[in-house]
């Protein structure tokens, strides 16, 4: 059975994976690299979030799936970053996991949202975005 989430209730669960990359960016050791790493991990989930918002808010069929694919983008960056620095064993397995995990799921989430969004689109080209904002 599939489970529909409401657009409302996907971009909550960005933003509180935002939230907790924030948190843990504020765990890395205090090196160089990890910085650097921490930095760029905190860009992209935030983005995930900041871009799914304002898909919501697009104003054509077309303008919410190049907003999604941005979010896809995004949310497949998180997750490199989180793999590296469990690569690098910055922080634990176990601190990475529940992140790494939401992270793929949102990545899944968004790549078949498009799809979905891409299909309605080709079967009914001149139908408009039904709600087009989350909140």
């Amino acid at each position: 059975m599939v489970r529909t989430m409401t657009p409302a209730a996907l971009q909550a669960r960005m933003r509180r994976l935002a939230v907790a990359v924030i948190r843990l960016a504020g765990e890395l050791p205090r090196t160089r690299i990890a910085e650097a790493i921490g930095g760029q991990l905190v860009r992209s989930a935030t983005s995930v979030a900041a871009n799914y918002r304002s898909a919501c808010r697009a104003r054509s069929p077309r303008e919410f799936v190049a907003k999604l694919g941005i979010v896809e983008e995004e949310a497949d960056e998180t997750a490199f970053w989180l793999e590296l620095i469990g690569e690098c064993a910055l922080i634990s397995p176990a601190r990475l996991a529940p992140l790494s995990r939401e992270a793929d799921e949102l990545l899944a989430i968004t790549v078949a949202s498009i799809r979905t969004a891409r299909a309605n689109r080709a079967a009914n080209p001149q139908s408009a975005i039904r709600n087009p904002q989350c909140s």
